[in-house]
């Protein structure tokens, strides 16, 4: 008997370290029992300690990805992650325009793990007034939500409560604004949808001791495409993919891989680990 599973895609960076990006997405998508399509925008050499160099895909091809894959395989949800520069974000938004991807999950990567920039300021601007209004559901940490309003971290819940809405009011479906480097017993998170934007729901789970916490941005939206792709509703794909991280991250927390922040385990079921 011939089967579809769902399928999503993962437009992102790569890393060659395998911790985050479109690594990370794919073993993400493969663990919820997604098929996983990938559209590479930019490639990065790095690792657990940092990354040493970014060299970005040219426009045109990942324009040229984005149409292969949309022209042959039916995709369910679409996430992005890093995009490097204005001109992939530019193309990017063509191609989504060009093509139905389904739901669209917008991890707006700028910094990773390690502090290493991975959006030029000049693409901030069209990622806010292109990507964002696609999106159905946007999912900024704390410093990135900073970057993309132009005001100072917030260090409060009542204070991610009101950026999370400001960053609604630029257009797209929902928020998730990450509050997990702030300090606490729990990871609280803040959830925000066009459908009911007077209201903030709070996701919080208990805070991971752990130092293994490379691609973990990258997991959480792509946990959330793949629910999406599924069939889930929203608020139910984000409670499902928080569950999936913090699972991921204690199945991790005694890996060693790398010398530096090392990954999740995005594969901690095939290892008998934590079950969500």
């Amino acid at each position: 008997m011939n089967t579809s599973p769902p399928i999503a895609l993962t437009i992102a960076g790569s890393d060659s370290s395998g911790g985050a990006g479109l690594q990370a997405d794919l073993k993400t998508f493969t663990a919820l029992g997604v098929y996983g399509a990938s559209v590479i925008a930019a490639l990065t050499a790095q690792n657990t300690r940092g990354v040493m160099g970014v060299l970005a895909v040219p426009p045109d091809f990942v324009a040229l990805q984005i149409d292969a894959v949309a022209s042959d395989l039916k995709v369910s949800a679409c996430k992005t992650g890093m995009l490097g520069d204005a001109a992939t974000v530019a193309a990017v938004c063509d191609g989504l325009e060009r093509h139905d991807l389904g739901a669209l999950v917008v991890d707006p990567v700028m910094v990773a793990t390690s502090g290493d920039v991975l959006l030029a300021s000049d693409a901030i601007t069209l990622v806010k007034s292109r990507l964002i209004p696609k999106a159905s559901i946007i999912t900024p940490n704390l410093g990135e939500a900073a970057k993309l309003l132009g005001v100072q971290t917030a260090n409060t819940v009542a204070d991610m409560q009101a950026q999370a809405r400001d960053l609604l009011a630029l257009g797209c479906g929902a928020v998730l604004l990450k509050g997990g480097h702030m300090r606490g017993e729990d990871a609280i998170d803040v959830f925000v949808s066009a459908t009911s934007p007077g209201e903030a729901v709070h996701v919080s789970s208990p805070r991971i001791a752990t130092a293994n916490t490379h691609g973990t941005g990258c997991t959480l939206a792509a946990a959330i495409a793949a629910h999406l792709a599924i069939g889930s509703e929203l608020a139910g794909a984000v409670g499902q993919a928080k569950s999936f991280l913090t699972a991921a991250l204690v199945g991790g927390r005694d890996l060693k891989i790398g010398a530096g922040a090392g990954p999740v385990d995005h594969l901690f079921k095939l290892r008998g680990g934590f079950q969500s």
